[in-house]
């Protein structure tokens, strides 16, 4: 099995995306983890199944 590209990391206040190829944090801050997002990016990267537990991620923060 080869490397995933993106994986969640445990940072303080929450969880980030870190992505393994281009060695930098990917997208915002998360209060939880994110393993729904982080298996849609490994996956297929379909944009239409990324931004569905993107928006609902946001909502849970407000």
């Amino acid at each position: 099995m080869s490397r995933r590209r993106y994986v969640a990391r445990g940072v303080p206040g929450g969880y980030r995306i870190w992505d393994n190829r281009r060695r930098r944090w990917w997208g915002d801050l998360y209060e939880l983890c994110p393993d729904d997002l982080v298996v849609e990016l490994n996956g297929q990267a379909d944009h239409a199944r990324i931004t569905a537990p993107m928006k609902r991620y946001s909502a849970q923060k407000r």
